[in-house]
């Protein structure tokens, strides 16, 4: 039974007919790389289409902030947590097809970009190489056109499904979308469910000299064994943020538990008991820095949940 007075959001994550995982007051920590965050006032898995859109409905009616997240791989969340509702993708939007014939990957937006990798290369298919270790979901590279200057995912998606609120169901090509450095022209609501990469076969020895090529570059020059968020700044034009933080001698560099990483001055990582305001104020830190010597503003690479 619900109680009277339940809001239409509790009446919905009360019903047992609801296709969903319900968390209230989940420490946001448990669900980002960085191991940082407060409470979300509810932590959602929507398991089907249905769940999604039902709670997708119920947040935009009653005007209750709400965003949907993958891995939380490229998040920082306030230390007092998010206030709305925070959406992952479940069941329904974790599988991956393969049609053979076509050369083509169907891949929901919550599995993994990295199965998808690996997916690709025990069927021999190549194109994906570019993305192997990368921690995030697919939805999570999509909407950021995870990659390289040189490759990345746009590049590679034939079609994308996603929901727009008020509107449904709608299935784009991938000629329809810009896909630019880190940036997409997805709507913020829009939320993606699933996507069809195109691949080619190749020698399999060629896809695992790429892929171990790729891997070997990462762990060399990235703190992969360490909580972060990968690329804290995008790159302007023609210029390495890791290399201008690097000059001005900022490796090494603390606030509190958050440091500037000695492997690469673009990635700023959790040494245990770091905060969002230590990470927060490191940034702030960086970007003054960087504009008094350069006269460039850096623009963060990392999305921000929950700070006013």
């Amino acid at each position: 039974m619900v109680a009277r007075h339940a809001s239409p959001l509790q009446a919905l994550l009360v019903d047992e007919r609801f296709d969903g995982d319900i968390y209230p007051n989940e420490p946001m920590a448990r669900h980002t790389t960085y191991r940082i965050g407060g409470p979300a006032r509810f932590y959602v898995r929507a398991n089907s289409l249905s769940a999604l859109t039902q709670l997708v409905d119920v947040c935009e009616q009653e005007g209750i902030d709400w965003v949907v997240v993958g891995r939380g791989s490229n998040l920082l969340v306030s230390d007092e947590g998010y206030s709305g509702v925070v959406i992952t993708l479940g069941r329904d939007f974790r599988s991956m097809r393969v049609d053979e014939e076509q050369h083509r990957i169907v891949a929901g937006a919550g599995v993994m970009l990295s199965a998808v990798v690996q997916e690709a290369f025990k069927r021999s298919f190549a194109g994906l190489e570019f993305a192997v270790g990368t921690p995030g979901t697919v939805g999570g590279a999509l909407r950021m056109n995870a990659g390289s200057r040189g490759e990345w995912i746009g590049s590679r998606v034939v079609t994308v499904t996603s929901l727009v609120p008020g509107v449904g169901l709608v299935r784009r090509r991938g000629s329809e979308i810009d896909w630019n450095y880190r940036s997409t022209s997805f709507a913020p609501n829009e939320t993606l469910l699933e996507c069809e990469l195109a691949v080619e076969p190749a020698d399999p020895f060629y896809i695992r000299g790429k892929m171990e090529a790729n891997l070997s570059t990462r762990k060399k020059n990235q703190p992969v064994n360490e909580a972060s968020c990968g690329s804290v700044f995008k790159n302007p034009d023609g210029v390495s943020v890791g290399a201008l933080i690097e000059e001005l001698g900022l490796k090494g560099l603390s606030v509190g538990g958050a440091c500037v990483s000695d492997m690469h001055a673009n990635f700023i990582v959790n040494t245990g008991q770091a905060t969002a305001r230590d990470v927060l104020d490191l940034i702030d830190l960086i970007q003054t820095k960087v504009n008094e010597v350069h006269g460039i503003q850096l623009t963060p690479e990392v999305r921000f949940l929950g700070f006013e």
